[in-house]
């Protein structure tokens, strides 16, 4: 099982989590102004990296609060959480 360590709460296993996706996705200033691809691109496009990748998570069964995470999605090891706003930490893969 993997262990994913809460920010506010510690290490916890997996199962007290849900994924949120891709963090840091940036809004349209003014989505009126996008075209139906635009818009489907900002909605339905995320990036799928093979290595480190920045994803939101919620200890859903905890805290219930969210956090950001950098995950290798090949080893599935989890490199370093912060808490949303904080700058990305720079890791090694």
């Amino acid at each position: 099982m993997l262990k994913i360590p809460c920010p506010w709460c510690g290490e916890r296993d997996q199962s007290e989590f849900s994924y949120g996706g891709q963090a840091h996705i940036v809004r349209p200033p003014d989505p009126d102004a996008l075209d139906d691809e635009q818009w489907g691109d900002y909605l339905f496009f995320r990036d799928n990296p093979k290595g480190l990748h920045r994803e939101q998570w919620v200890h859903s069964g905890g805290c219930r609060r969210w956090f950001n995470a950098v995950r290798d999605t090949v080893t599935y090891r989890i490199h370093a959480v912060y808490r949303p706003g904080e700058d990305a930490p720079e890791v090694d893969a």
